[in-house]
């Protein structure tokens, strides 16, 4: 007997885009967490990573809403126009928001500030407890490899213990997009699903989708004053210093976080393309280029993964 077979002619197969091709990769992953955990949440600052994984979730489930809350760790010293826009998206969709506050903590005695007045590095122990608080088992995060050397080594699903502390060792292999989510109970998983996106990626796809961002990624004056070779916004968090000099400049943040430790870079670019073209020359990662917390030690970041932090 012969059997004929059918070949699907090549022409006629769709070829994906590389921002289709990560597009479904991350669709893929919220799915997956939706049908494996029982309380996920995405962590959401109003930075654009962040706002990039809050519009691929709303893809992912729609016409559904999005099945997971929210949580921010809010040092007390974010940008205005940063909170202002995580408050507007959070109503326009109506979602739901925890809000960790590290101030609450300092005042309740539970954390001290620190000399140089950086509270990115307290943010871990109000986001642990927040997690440990409302039982979430998996968490979303914006990490992306392309950012820093320790975020290159994480997996999309990253294990961490009772502690929510991260061990290289426990690492999982993750062939042909299958993600391994069993934990102990205590344990939670942390998702990077834009793991494999770039910063040039995320802009380009802002671009295509239309996504509105916060006003602070665009050049614009401010007020700002030099400490170590990085442009910082003046604020009550504690800069200048007196012998620190402020002046007005027209600048824009490539990343968004503490006041303290996220310098502006000088710049013109007052539209997406304008953005793009910026990045595209760039041989700077954003993190290395504006974000001081990074660089208190050769190993700020992976010390802060190995706490629970990230």
């Amino acid at each position: 007997m012969t059997v004929f077979t059918r070949v699907r002619n090549p022409a006629h197969a769709r070829v994906l885009s590389h921002l289709d091709s990560l597009e479904s990769e991350a669709v893929h992953i919220f799915r997956e967490v939706a049908g494996e955990f029982e309380r996920p949440v995405i962590l959401f600052s109003g930075g654009k990573d962040s706002i990039l994984m809050l519009h691929l979730a709303l893809k992912a489930f729609a016409p559904a809403p999005v099945p997971f809350t929210l949580l921010h760790v809010d040092t007390g010293h974010n940008f205005p126009e940063v909170l202002a826009y995580r408050d507007r998206v959070v109503a326009e969709h109506g979602l739901r928001l925890h809000v960790a506050s590290v101030q609450d903590y300092i005042d309740a005695g539970k954390l001290r500030e620190r000399p140089d007045g950086t509270r990115n590095p307290l943010q871990t122990v109000p986001l642990t407890e927040a997690i440990q608080q409302h039982r979430f088992d998996a968490v979303f995060g914006g990490g992306r490899r392309d950012e820093e050397k320790a975020r290159a080594k994480e997996r999309v699903f990253s294990l961490r213990d009772e502690f929510s502390q991260w061990d290289p060792r426990r690492q999982r292999p993750e062939l042909w997009q299958l993600y391994n989510g069993r934990h102990a109970p205590g344990e939670h998983v942390r998702v990077f699903p834009i793991s494999n996106w770039t910063e040039l990626d995320v802009w380009q796809y802002i671009e295509r989708e239309g996504i509105e961002l916060p006003e602070i990624y665009f050049a614009h004056e401010r007020e700002v004053f030099n400490r170590n070779g990085m442009w910082l916004t003046a604020g009550h968090w504690g800069g200048p210093k007196e012998h620190e000099r402020t002046e007005t400049r027209q600048v824009r943040y490539r990343t968004v976080g503490d006041m303290s430790c996220t310098g502006a870079v000088d710049s013109d670019a007052t539209t997406l393309d304008a953005v793009i073209t910026e990045i595209a020359a760039s041989r700077l990662t954003e993190r290395g280029a504006t974000r001081a917390d990074d660089k208190m030690s050769e190993a700020a970041m992976e010390d802060r993964k190995r706490e629970g932090y990230f």
